[in-house]
């Protein structure tokens, strides 16, 4: 990873939480291997999370019919769009790891149950249904290869040993982190246009015989296909912390 410029997208508002724990360790573990790191703590710089006109820095074309998706689009095509926006697009520019076009991303955050709780027959539910919305219908749909997330289970909940252990495991894991194969989504090829991008007939007919779907939201009326939003595929390894999906709306 040697000469690598990573960005690490942080958001939690406590210096004492153990998402801020996750985060040093990976700044730590990256520098030491070579790494540029640059850190963007969300509540430190006061990011405003909302997407509104006010992230344009002149008048809008259309005020009375405000569409936020086109007009940003001509407001960055002209260099109009407010300086917080286009100062975390030159870092997400500028890194190899954010983990975005051949850029790669990854989701990492605590979660306030056990893991146990986040099964298909638990009460939070399947935690890689509620993971394809954010990994496909955001990450992977910007065009960045998605690495399976890291999920830090319950640690307000455990041991200060067992919290100890999920960072050494963190810790390991960032060795590896460029060398660790995406998660796989069902390719735009595998749709056609004329049908409302609906599976082709020869994908479907390919898939047939498969006991489980394609991946979690494209299930083909079968089971979900295991993990399939969280397994590691290849070396093991993963990265970015605590991202606001908002923060990726407006600069995306």
């Amino acid at each position: 990873m040697l000469g690598k410029n990573v960005l690490i997208v942080y958001a939690h508002q406590s210096s004492g939480s153990f998402n801020a724990a996750a985060k040093d360790v990976a700044v730590e573990v990256l520098k030491a291997s070579g790494c540029t790191v640059d850190v963007s703590d969300l509540y430190a710089i006061n990011f405003k999370a909302t997407a509104t006109v006010e992230d344009i820095t002149v008048g809008v074309k259309d005020p009375d019919c405000f569409c936020y998706a086109e007009e940003t689009k001509l407001a960055w095509e002209r260099n109009e769009l407010s300086s917080d926006i286009t100062k975390e697009q030159c870092k997400l520019k500028k890194a190899d790891l954010v983990i975005f076009q051949d850029k790669m991303a990854m989701l990492s955050f605590t979660t306030g149950s056990h893991q146990s709780m986040f099964s298909a027959n638990a009460i939070n539910g399947d935690m890689n249904i509620t993971l394809w919305p954010l990994q496909n219908g955001i990450l992977h749909y910007c065009g960045f290869k998605v690495l399976a997330p890291e999920i830090f289970w319950a640690p307000a909940h455990v041991s200060r040993s067992e919290c100890s252990t999920m960072l050494n495991h963190w810790r390991i894991r960032l060795g590896s982190l460029m060398s660790e194969k995406p998660l796989v989504f069902p390719p735009l090829d595998y749709f056609e246009k004329e049908t409302g991008f609906q599976l082709k007939p020869e994908i479907i007919e390919k898939f047939a015989t498969k006991e489980y779907g394609l991946a979690v939201g494209v299930h083909q009326g079968k089971k979900v296909p295991l993990n399939n939003q969280m397994r590691w595929i290849g070396r093991k390894s993963r990265f970015v912390q605590c991202m606001s999906l908002l923060y990726f709306r407006r600069l995306l």
